[in-house]
């Protein structure tokens, strides 16, 4: 019996009609930005495993410095307790974040950082005998799969089964020059109800790469620190270099309340979470009463291994060699864009940073559950390329190893398949 058989007799795949989905693709190794399938067949990763993979599979590096804390401490309760990775990790990255973050939060997964950083919003007026439970975020967004990064998370499909079991959220558009204004206006009539606004910077990744200026994220958190509402920025997915710079938030100067990491923190090792804050809002928690403290914790807080995991990829993010790709895949991107943004079939082409998304022109059909969808993700897996379409989207956001000539190679690809499809 092959991998493939003896999956299908005992696994549940995530985001899987398990009735009706291809047959899953067994891989066994990986390198670079390639993985290589039981029969020896390579591809190319070029949506970096569902956005972790910064550096490239199987990193040297971050196994020696895995390996080597597996034989020193492979985890140690966080309650009462710390330890070396730990402390060094919200070290180094306090000192790269925006100057307002002082604080760190462990947990062990994007949804579960977003989970800490809503719990933080709603717990800050609480502990000062304020009621305010609404919340703030934008159309379409997407934070998370756990109960409150559901919420709020624009309403779809893939909520419907539980929607009224969320919590209430106002829902705005993303900013541009033309509805800038009244956004703020919103804004300043639910003020006192507001516990929080919590975004995507600059891009909203499930929503279909939908990508929106600096400028005016920053308006509009100036405006809510104007009218006194906390904001958190979900970094999950655009951390560490994917917009071109270390941060999303790198691009604006006002800066958020709360920040939120995973996905490219362990440059796609393993699972880690990690919330970050202001001292004004820790301060809030301090107190005689034990009533105050922020319930919240996992078995895995901040475990060693994870925590030795982050410190090596931030050790290869900080080198010079990974600016210099980040660098190189923006211009690579930038010209491709070029190439294809006239072609009939393409409705748009957005860039930001490694991130370029191609929209499909399919008439009025961009559902996520489109036939489109199921045939590009088979024509670029047929051609060595996981690609996976967002409805009626293409995207590509690869390691940043990724060479050249791969790069050339997908963009022949999804050419071809502009011809063929």
């Amino acid at each position: 019996m092959n991998l493939t058989e003896r999956d299908l007799k005992v696994i549940w795949h995530p985001y899987t009609q398990m009735k009706t989905a291809g047959v899953p693709i067994p891989i066994v190794k990986g390198e670079g930005a390639h993985l290589l399938d039981e029969n020896g067949k390579r591809y190319i990763d070029a949506i970096s495993s569902w956005w972790t993979n910064i550096h490239g599979h199987a990193h040297p590096y971050i196994a020696k410095k895995v390996a080597e804390q597996l034989t020193q401490l492979e985890h140690v309760i966080f309650a009462g307790f710390t330890h070396p990775t730990a402390v060094e990790l919200a070290e180094r990255l306090l000192a790269i974040l925006p100057a307002n973050q002082t604080k760190a939060f462990y947990s062990d997964n994007g949804s579960t950082a977003i989970e800490v950083a809503i719990k933080m919003c709603l717990q800050y007026w609480n502990n000062q005998g304020q009621t305010r439970t609404r919340m703030l975020a934008f159309k379409n967004a997407y934070h998370g799969d756990t109960f409150g990064a559901m919420s709020v998370s624009g309403r779809s499909a893939f909520t419907a089964p539980f929607d009224s079991l969320l919590f209430e959220v106002e829902f705005i558009d993303t900013p541009d020059a033309e509805n800038i204004d009244r956004l703020k206006s919103q804004i300043s009539q639910l003020r006192s109800q507001l516990s929080c606004f919590i975004f995507e910077p600059l891009v909203q990744g499930t929503a279909g790469m939908v990508m929106y200026e600096a400028r005016y994220l920053n308006e509009l958190i100036a405006h809510c620190r104007k009218e006194n509402v906390l904001t958190i920025a979900d970094e999950v997915f655009t951390g560490f270099g994917r917009t071109g710079k270390p941060f999303a938030t790198s691009h604006i100067t006002e800066q958020p309340d709360i920040m939120c990491f995973s996905k490219g923190l362990t440059g796609g090792t393993m699972a880690l979470g990690l919330t970050t804050c202001t001292q004004e809002i820790f301060n809030v928690f301090l107190s005689d009463d034990k009533l105050k403290t922020l319930f919240h914790g996992h078995s895995f807080t901040a475990n060693p291994v994870a925590c030795a995991a982050a410190l090596a990829s931030l050790d290869l993010f900080l080198a010079p060699a990974t600016a210099e790709n980040i660098e190189r895949i923006k211009n690579a991107h930038a010209q491709f864009a070029g190439r294809i943004k006239h072609h009939p079939k393409i409705k748009a082409v957005r860039q930001t940073g490694t991130i370029i998304a191609m929209e499909w022109e399919t008439g009025d059909n961009t559902s996520y559950f489109s036939s489109l969808r199921d045939r590009l993700y088979y024509y670029f897996l047929e051609a060595g390329i996981i690609l996976r379409p967002l409805g009626n989207i293409i995207y590509i956001l690869p390691p940043y190893c990724i060479t050249d000539a791969d790069l050339n190679y997908i963009y022949s690809k999804i050419e071809q398949a502009l011809e063929e499809i």
